[in-house]
């Protein structure tokens, strides 16, 4: 039999949903950022900065509807802790844009198109798992996921910090380091929401 908590209010996981949706749409925007000239960077900024606006309104939205709402799919700590990691999130894929405009880079190695990758699939991996957990028992195999696509990103991060150290003078480090913190804290910040699911199905089970 499945594990069902309140299905008959899925208002809340919709807005989980959109919330992860919005990681996707802000990876694709800052793939696109760092294939274009420094010139262009302004409008997907701005872009961006509208993906994080939205996803502060998202949050918002969520923590209203728990206050008002008589029955929530989930207990109220565990949904506000799963809105909060993915806003963080959210955050720090605006400020990793807004360095890449600040400093002007136009070329990134490699390592970033990697970073972001990965933070794509953990995000549309999140979407579809913020809409199922009304279902807990589907959702293991995402919270393996993650996990693995976590531990993969800080080989990622940890590789491309060692190529950076041997092939770029300081100032370009020093540029370069501040994006690839900020990715890859995105990246920990799915991890915290995955081992968020992870305690609901342990503590529902």
């Amino acid at each position: 039999m499945k594990l069902r908590l309140f299905p008959q209010e899925p208002a809340g996981l919709n807005l989980l949903s959109q919330l992860a949706q919005q990681i996707v749409l802000a990876s694709a925007t800052l793939a696109e950022i760092l294939g274009v000239p420094a010139a262009e960077h302004g409008k997907l900024v701005e872009d961006m900065h509208n993906h994080e606006a939205k996803s502060a309104e998202l949050h918002f939205a969520l923590l209203t509807h728990m206050r008002t709402s008589f029955v929530n799919p989930l207990p109220r700590e565990d949904m506000y802790a799963l809105s909060r990691y993915l806003n963080e999130a959210m955050e720090k894929m605006d400020a990793a844009a807004e360095l890449v405009a600040l400093y002007k880079l136009e070329r990134l190695p490699k390592r970033a198109a990697d970073q972001l990758e990965i933070i794509s699939r953990q995000a549309e991996l999140t979407v579809d798992a913020m809409r199922r957990l009304n279902n807990l028992d589907d959702l293991e195999d995402y919270w393996i996921e993650i996990l693995r696509l976590a531990q993969r990103a800080e080989r990622t991060h940890r590789v491309w910090v060692a190529d950076m150290i041997k092939d770029m003078k300081w100032a370009q480090y020093s540029r370069n380091r501040d994006i690839a913190n900020q990715l890859v804290e995105v990246t920990k910040d799915m991890r915290r929401i995955a081992t968020q699911v992870g305690s609901i199905i342990v503590k529902e089970s």
